[in-house]
């Protein structure tokens, strides 16, 4: 292994969310916090060192995004997921988050409705009712072990219901699911056929498990071109969160002048000078570091399942096929949901997502995120255990 993902870092001086609100978010600052999606590995030398000379340079002023970045994330896009793309495409954002919100403003007109899925990402659904539109939720089915999509029920809520605008998550927080071509077909030509405009997701999209396939929606077929609008950044793979760039790809020109027009209205198309540097040379450069980063990852994975299958075999829990999350069911604890963050955090020291955050379905669940040193990961499931042995604290 080139670079060591062993390494404990001590974050606490960092101004971490991550590492610096257990007091005020779990009320206890022994709490080790495995909740909110970034990693716990230092970065790709090759970014770090992009970033290093433009602080070397000594002024920080106004960037522009160079052709080479449009060509390093042209490049990977087709490399890695097939989605053929021109400069052209490519608008900037300052997340993917602000680019949901940009996406409901732009197409959709106040108490429209607007589809997710259940469970699924938490600022989706915050997105929609911020911005003074309806939420209509599709439930997921868990089928061997997997979510799966209920069709059914999204063609008849877009009937129904006038759906909009679809925003998916692909691959699916929390669940970790990796969406088939042949799902994503379907969804798509729903979408298609009820004149709805379909917003994926894909930041996850990098860190996906052998033998599963991500598949870019856009990249299925010509004529989803015209309703797909794909956001994804570097932010999650390369743990960059903290640079405030990513990307949305648009190829039919009609929704992508709206949105340029859009952007124009809030300068939400101004990025940090940071944000493009890193960007770069993590899709330029650090593809190694990407490769060894999912090595890792799989062999936590695999700790974690063995842990749970030998010493809480009672626990249902998804195997993720993408991301660094775990989304396992508590409900043999029998204690009410609203509890179930403060059980972990208080009986067990530990700082988990609670699963009702995520919608109606998440009930009962919590997420787990193993971006992790091993040793810390270890130590996180045995926390998890001691809160499943005490249910009573």
């Amino acid at each position: 292994m080139t670079w060591n993902f062993d390494e404990q870092i001590d974050r606490s001086e960092q101004s971490s969310v991550k590492w610096g609100y257990s007091k005020q978010l779990f009320g206890d600052e022994a709490v080790l916090p495995m909740w909110v999606a970034d990693m716990d590995f230092a970065n790709s030398p090759f970014i770090l060192d992009a970033l290093k000379k433009i602080v070397d340079h000594r002024i920080l002023g106004y960037a522009f995004p160079p052709d080479s970045l449009y060509q390093a994330i042209i490049d990977w896009q087709k490399k890695r997921h097939n989605l053929q793309l021109k400069p052209k495409d490519i608008l900037f954002s300052p997340g993917v988050v602000p680019s949901i919100a940009l996406v409901i403003q732009t197409f959709t007109n106040e108490q429209e409705t607007v589809m997710i899925h259940d469970p699924v990402y938490t600022p989706f659904e915050n997105m929609i009712t911020l911005n003074n539109r309806k939420v209509i939720r599709n439930s997921l089915i868990i089928e061997d072990g997997l979510f799966k999509m209920d069709f059914i029920d999204i063609e008849q809520q877009f009937i129904k219901r006038n759906v909009k605008l679809f925003v998916l998550s692909n691959p699916h927080n929390p669940g970790g699911r990796v969406w088939t071509k042949q799902e994503l077909a379907q969804l798509a030509d729903l979408c298609q056929k009820y004149h709805v405009i379909l917003c994926s997701d894909e930041i996850h999209g990098d860190l996906i498990y052998q033998p599963n396939d991500f598949i870019s929606v856009a990249a299925i077929k010509e004529q989803y071109k015209d309703f797909v609008i794909t956001l994804t950044a570097a932010t999650k793979t390369f743990n960059l969160a903290g640079i405030k760039n990513s990307m949305i790809f648009v190829q039919n020109e009609n929704l992508r002048n709206e949105l340029i027009v859009a952007q124009a209205k809030t300068e939400q198309n101004s990025i940090n000078t940071f944000g493009y540097a890193a960007t770069e040379a993590a899709f330029a450069a650090s593809e190694p570091w990407l490769e060894e980063l999912m090595a890792y990852l799989k062999n936590n994975l695999e700790t974690i399942c063995t842990f749970f299958d030998t010493e809480l075999p009672e626990v249902f829990y998804m195997r993720p096929q993408g991301t660094y999350l775990l989304w396992f069911d508590c409900s043999t604890l029998n204690i009410p949901d609203k509890q179930l963050t403060n059980h972990f955090a208080q009986v067990g020291k530990i700082g988990l997502n609670a699963g009702s955050d995520y919608g109606p379905s998440g009930t009962n669940y919590m997420r787990l995120n193993f971006a992790a040193p091993r040793e810390t990961v270890v130590e996180g499931l045995k926390r998890i255990k001691y809160a499943f042995e005490h249910p009573k604290g």
